[in-house]
């Protein structure tokens, strides 16, 4: 048979056929994403037009901002946005009517307004944020410019709120109709990816082949991935009935993960503590029941977990399970052969109640996992949603810095009569409410003054030298095209977003001709230096006032961490679990972000993290095995070994309100009282992990300890020196 030719060879090979599927992934995406906002602004700004609005700009600028890959994304931020334009038309319209004739009240009642939203953009993440944002600045936007003319304010609002419609409107069509990248499918390969990737963590930490760097970026990842898929989560019910019908399951899975990760850290980090310390004899006596689960988690790790295979999972682990305490006593069996001390017989029971705990929270994990692939499940009913913890002097702040802001711009306005000065202040407005929900507002605004500035260039030349030699719509397009691809390229790359971001925006803003076109170089110049002064002023602002990623909030943020132990020793106990995983690793979620650049503050704040995982999950725990005690004098409220703990719990509060090393004293000693309080209780049950809850209340005891005694944590800066007793366990 006669060869083909060498270009028919690769035509017919599947290297190109591989590199081409490798690129519609990656770049392909930013592409389609690019062509899908050329279209809609287009679009838009033509119907715009043949409606004979007043502002096309507007409705094009609402494209830019609402425009994002994944249609689920543009569906929330445009649900957020129409609520907020609604929200700051109408607070325009009081403002106007209140203070038509002072203009000094007027900015001011303006400032606060802006103030308060940017503070709810701070407080409220996620798209919710971009409600706050756009109830700020649409009323400085429209309130503005109507100060001249305080007649015309509710047509202005009117027809603000008509051309932002015709923009959501037009990107919401063209997301979803031409080549869509649904949220949904994002979440599934999500969720099917993550879980092979946490089997392969937990394989690797139960065989003891895990690093100390490789363990804690693991942790940072499932934390980001948690948080993210919340907001996910979110965004998907906007798009696709066959999620929001699993939409309780979603939240319910994401919540288990959550405590999956922590159950297995708390084993682990108790591991690790026995290897330290040279017990490698109770380790060896543990190790076969860690093996056991090694073998079964080994089908799993390292790949997607589909529907099909959660419900296989779900089967070995049940089977896993059921054989565990059999397991457990012929295992505790051969230890005690060796003799061992009572720490050490402690460490071993403690070392299987977490494990016995850790494989029921992953064969639940799994049976929800399972669930998915039906349209009804029982698993759907959950009422423990994820809690977001934002801190509020975080949020305050920003409140603060963006009132500053419009306070001094407003000001300089009506002190120096500068025609362009209302501009100023409501691209100030603007810029401060956008960067508000960033990690960097300074960087943010600055970066959005940079992509204004390139617009400002660009579109001097476009309107002066090329838009009066143009006739028709298409070649208008054809000269605005160029611009919106770069705009559009760099908002879709993390580190120049703010420029992509503001070159969109602000080119459209100044650059873009109305329907009545007016040439008047005198009035452009001035107004993109105003606009770029306005943004310069917020990266300023940012830097100074209150910067969000400066030490005053790290700490801050590092207390609310510590804060979480009193909640799980003080909060309602309902829900309590879900809520304090989910509100721990949000807070850790935002300080990591915050302290970007700082290797030393992640590190601490990751510690701090840990032991307040491990401690307040033990102390939920213990709550939990107290509230469901049968009716016998040895579990009785008067008993001294629940005296003991609830005497625990308050040095526990002090302690993590106030670290210091007289407070992590006082607390080793409460715990260790409550131990041998609960040793000296007699009960009537055999003494097995799974009918003995005094042995697991004293397995919880025995790790509250250990972690207080971790030299890897925080707490071990304060320790000073061990009280009588308790150096086995350190």
């Amino acid at each position: 048979m006669t060869p083909l030719p060498a270009p028919l060879r690769w035509l017919y090979s599947l290297e190109w056929r591989r590199g081409l599927f490798d690129w519609a992934r990656s770049d392909g995406v930013t592409w389609v994403y690019i062509f899908k906002v050329l279209l809609a602004a287009f679009l838009t700004l033509w119907l715009a037009m043949r409606l004979e609005l007043p502002q096309p700009r507007t409705a094009m600028i609402t494209v830019f901002i609402v425009m994002q890959p994944q249609s689920g994304h543009v569906f929330a931020k445009s649900f957020y946005r129409f609520l907020g334009t609604l929200a700051g038309s109408a607070m325009m319209v009081t403002l106007i009517s209140l203070f038509a004739q002072n203009t000094e009240l007027f900015l001011g009642s303006l400032a606060i307004w802006v103030g308060i939203c940017s503070a709810g953009a701070a407080r409220c993440r996620n798209f919710r944020a971009y409600g706050f944002v756009l109830a700020g600045y649409t009323a400085a936007m429209v309130g503005l410019p109507a100060l001249a003319h305080p007649d015309g304010a509710f047509m202005a609002a009117v027809w603000r709120v008509l051309e932002i419609s015709l923009g959501i409107l037009c990107s919401t069509v063209v997301s979803a109709a031409i080549l869509p990248q649904t949220a949904s499918a994002a979440m599934r390969n999500a969720l099917y990816q993550r879980f092979g990737v946490f089997a392969l963590f937990v394989t690797d930490g139960l065989r003891g082949r895990s690093k100390a760097d490789a363990f804690e970026t693991n942790n940072v990842r499932f934390i980001a991935e948690a948080v993210g898929l919340e907001g996910l989560r979110s965004v998907t019910v906007f798009e696709d009935p066959h999620m929001r019908r699993r939409n309780g399951r979603l939240s319910r899975l994401n919540s288990e993960f959550m405590g999956i990760t922590t159950r297995f850290n708390a084993l682990h980090q108790l591991l690790e503590r026995l290897r330290v310390n040279d017990e490698e004899h109770v380790v060896a006596a543990i190790r076969p029941g860690l093996q056991d689960l090694a073998e079964v988690l080994d089908g799993f790790s390292g790949r997607a977990l589909t529907s099909p295979d959660a419900a296989r999972l779900a089967t070995a682990l049940a089977s896993y399970k059921g054989g565990l305490p059999t397991r457990v006593r012929s295992l505790r069996a051969a230890f005690q052969e060796t003799d061992p001390s009572d720490a050490e017989q402690l460490d071993f029971h403690t070392a299987y109640e977490l494990l016995y705990r850790f494989v029921d929270d992953l064969h639940s994990y799994a049976q929800t996992h399972a669930s998915l692939a039906d349209h009804r499940h029982e698993r759907e009913r959950w009422d423990e949603p994820f809690t977001p913890q934002t801190n509020w002097w975080a949020a305050a702040a920003s409140g603060i810095r963006a009132s500053f802001i419009l306070i001094v711009l407003g000001s300089y306005w009506v002190a120096t009569a500068w025609p362009s000065g209302a501009t100023m202040t409501l691209i100030a407005a603007a810029t401060v409410g956008l960067s508000a929900a960033t990690p960097n507002p300074k960087r943010m605004a600055f970066q959005m003054a940079c992509g204004t500035f390139l617009g400002a260039l660009i579109g001097f030349v476009e309107m002066f030298f090329i838009f009066p030699w143009i006739d028709g719509f298409p070649l208008l397009c054809v000269m605005l095209a160029p611009v919106i691809v770069l705009g559009s390229f760099l908002s879709s790359r993390p580190q120049y977003a703010g420029v992509g971001l503001g070159l969109l925006i602000f080119f459209s803003t100044g650059s873009v001709p109305d329907n009545l076109t007016i040439y008047n170089p005198y009035t452009f110049i001035n107004d993109y230096i105003a606009m770029v002064m306005g943004m310069l002023v917020c990266a300023a602002a940012g830097a100074i006032i209150l910067p969000p990623n400066s030490r005053w909030l790290w700490k801050r943020l590092e207390q609310d961490l510590r804060e979480q132990v009193v909640y799980a020793i003080s909060g309602k106990l309902k829900g309590l679990a879900s809520s304090f995983e989910s509100r721990t690793r949000d807070l850790l979620h935002q300080a990591y972000g915050l302290a970007a650049g700082q290797p030393t503050v992640q590190k601490n704040l990751l510690r701090w993290m840990f032991v307040v995982l491990e401690v307040g999950h033990a102390i939920i725990e213990l709550r939990k095995e107290q509230a469901i005690l049968p009716v016998h004098p040895a579990y009785a409220e008067s008993q001294p070994w629940r005296q003991a703990i609830r005497v625990m719990g308050r040095a526990l509060v002090r302690l993590f309100l106030q670290p210091n090393p007289s407070n992590l004293e006082r607390a080793l000693v409460a715990v260790d009282h409550a131990i041998s309080r609960v040793a000296a209780t007699d009960e009537p049950f055999a003494p097995h992990f799974d009918t003995s809850a005094l042995r697991r209340v004293k397995s919880y005891l025995h790790f509250i300890r250990t972690s207080l005694l971790d030299p890897q944590s925080p707490l071990a800066a304060y320790a000073v020196a061990k009280p009588e007793g308790l150096a086995h366990a350190s």
